[in-house]
């Protein structure tokens, strides 16, 4: 694997067993920072979440992973999701022992990989058995060794060091978003139950007491806690409701510096708050501050806010905020990627909501490309035969030229019978495109479509192929098999050994078709209909939308929460990897120059192939 786990206090337990005996199984991974060569991550926004000090260094959490900057914001040391650290987003922050560690760590959240401990030089691993556990949203650190765990669907977890158990069966179900307090008097926040105050051993549910409830964050001092929602902060005293402050902010963040309540927005960058006036007027923003605030944090008596590009410190003399921590040499807009294509040697990278960029080969220059039609971005394919490049978006298909300048949009307006473009092929005479209303065929001759009137088999098509005057077409109801423009075969659950109706993605292999699926993974039929399963893929799991490859020899799949699958036809093996992923959803893959990228939810990576042989 990418990160070489040697596993310790491991169990055998099954997912099925959770509950035997109130306790949850996991394991403990002590992760060592080897990393294979031939791997590389194309850097993109960090996407920065958490700030903490540790150490004598300042630590910042993001998507991308973990960074370590020294006091005067100089970056120390990165550890990187997919490749020093495991495929699970970073997140919240908390230093704290242990019970039965021998120093203080820091203790972080992830996404998919459990609980991180770091001690300045190496990171512990705590990994749940089942994986609906492995995603942490809020972490405590208590002062007897236990260490409360949010998670975004099971309640609280509480953790010792030799067990993991659930806090309160209240809460079991329940998303929450942000813990704090101290033995004995405990705050919880949760994303759709308001607020819960535990203390003397009881459970007050505290939502009639909010305006809104959904919590999107919490601060609690002295006997003081302060409940930030999507309509202002409201202050508790002992558990009593008190006051509202920063009426109308959408409070997704506080930190108290003094006498001041720093309240963080999700647009209108950070506003202070007056603790001891009477009357509390809404606050105008402070100068400079990042526009999106993800979190605040008072380091030290230092005011720290935390934006996607970089992190702030508050400057008391000049009553301004100031950029004091970044990442430098980001190539990618954005990291929530959902379509690659290499067109001579440029990497063409497309976003679920960002447009789409276009990178040099060297990966030292990057074109972005975005505006109200070319904003979600479903496909990209080169058509070196016509010199130019078809982008299948959500409001349009759009057509670059070679120098990756947009030159038309067709849509509805043009013949296609929709404006949401799924997918586009290439045939020897023009292309043919799908949407969610059946498929246009664009040559010299014009446009004209096909649906479910003419034989298709669902009027829903997420993939389309071409080969020669043959045309596969991958709906929401199976598998339509076209010779030019006419539909020849339909293939569902009840008139073939398709295993699943909703296909997602297609790839020619030799005279068979690959087809991806949506549960089922992935399926082979040849021209005669011969459905057949591949019985090393007994689970099934879902294939993303296009996300299928043939390159090297070797078929290549990217599942929705498993990384990737790759398929040795000479071995007639599948076997499945997360060598290098910054995330466990592979959206989309592309090939060339002897490398292969892997597009995910969370970043690009590049993999010289033979890498993950």
């Amino acid at each position: 694997m990418f990160v070489f786990w040697r596993a310790s206090n491991a169990t055998e337990k099954t997912a099925a067993e959770l509950a035997r005996g109130g306790e949850f199984p996991f394991q403990t991974n002590l992760l060592e920072h080897a990393v294979p060569p031939g791997i590389e991550v194309i850097p993109a926004n960090p996407a920065f979440r958490d700030v903490a000090l540790f150490q004598d260094t300042i630590v910042a959490t993001g998507r991308g992973g973990l960074f370590v900057y020294d006091r005067a914001g100089t970056l120390i040391h990165s550890y990187r999701v997919g490749l020093e650290l495991p495929p699970g987003e970073p997140g919240a922050m908390t230093a704290g022992m242990i019970a039965g560690a021998s120093e203080r760590e820091l203790l972080i959240a992830t996404r998919g990989a459990g609980l991180l401990a770091f001690n300045g030089e190496r990171f512990r691993q705590f990994l749940p058995a089942n994986p609906a556990l492995r995603t942490i949203t809020a972490v405590l650190a208590l002062g007897s060794g236990r260490i409360l765990l949010g998670t975004e669907r099971n309640g609280v977890l509480v953790f010792d060091g030799r067990r993991i158990k659930p806090f309160h069966q209240h809460l079991e179900s329940t998303h929450i978003t942000a813990l704090e307090g101290r033995d004995g008097d405990l705050w919880i926040a949760t994303l759709q139950h308001g607020v819960f105050h535990h203390h003397a051993g009881q459970l007050d549910d505290l939502r009639e007491a909010l305006p809104d409830a959904q919590v999107l964050s919490l601060m609690v001092e002295d006997g003081t806690a302060w409940v930030g929602t999507p309509v202002g902060v409201v202050e508790f005293r002992d558990g009593r409701r008190t006051r509202t402050l920063g009426d109308g902010f959408f409070a997704q963040a506080m930190a108290r510096q003094g006498d001041i309540l720093a309240i963080g927005t999700e647009d209108e960058g950070v506003a202070n708050i007056p603790l001891r006036s009477r009357n509390l007027p809404r606050a105008a923003p402070e100068a400079n501050a990042p526009e999106s605030v993800r979190h605040l944090a008072n380091l030290g008596g230092d005011l720290f806010a935390v934006g996607e590009d970089a992190i702030y410190r508050f400057e008391p003399a000049q009553q301004t905020w100031r950029s004091v921590l970044q990442s430098s040499g980001i190539v990618l807009a954005d990291r929530n990627v959902a379509a690659l294509a290499l067109d001579g040697g440029r990497l063409w990278v497309g976003y679920f909501d960002r447009g789409l960029d276009v990178v040099t080969p060297e990966l030292d220059r990057v074109e972005h490309h975005e505006d109200d039609t070319l904003f979600c971005i479903n496909r990209i394919v080169p058509d070196g035969r016509h010199d130019r490049t078809a982008v299948a978006t959500a409001n349009g298909l759009v057509l670059f030229d070679a120098r990756a300048r947009s030159r038309q949009v067709m849509g509805r307006k043009d013949g296609l019978l929709a404006d949401h473009v799924t997918d586009v092929a290439l045939r020897e005479d023009g292309m043919v495109v799908a949407t969610p209303a059946g498929l246009s065929f664009v040559d010299r001759f014009g446009v004209r479509s096909l649906y479910a009137f003419h034989g298709l088999v669902n009027n829903h098509v997420y993939t389309v192929a071409a080969m020669g005057n043959q045309t596969i077409a991958g709906t929401l109801g199976g598998v339509s098999v076209l010779d030019d423009d006419t539909v020849r075969a339909n293939y569902t659950t009840a008139n073939s050994h398709l295993r699943h109706n909703w296909i997602t993605a297609l790839a020619r292999v030799g005279d068979t078709w690959f087809a991806g699926t949506y549960g089922a993974g992935v399926l082979r039929f040849g021209r005669n209909g011969d459905w057949r399963s591949f019985p090393d893929l007994k689970e099934g799991f879902v294939v993303n939308p296009n996300a299928m490859l043939v390159s090297g020899g070797l078929v290549y799949a990217g599942s929705l929460d498993h990384g990737l699958f790759i398929y040795d036809p000479a071995l007639e093996r599948w076997r499945n990897t997360t060598t290098g992923l910054p995330s466990l959803n592979v959206t989309a893959l592309a090939s060339g120059g002897g490398y292969l990228y892997a597009g995910t939810d969370n970043g690009v990576v590049r993999l010289r192939e033979g890498a993950l042989r």
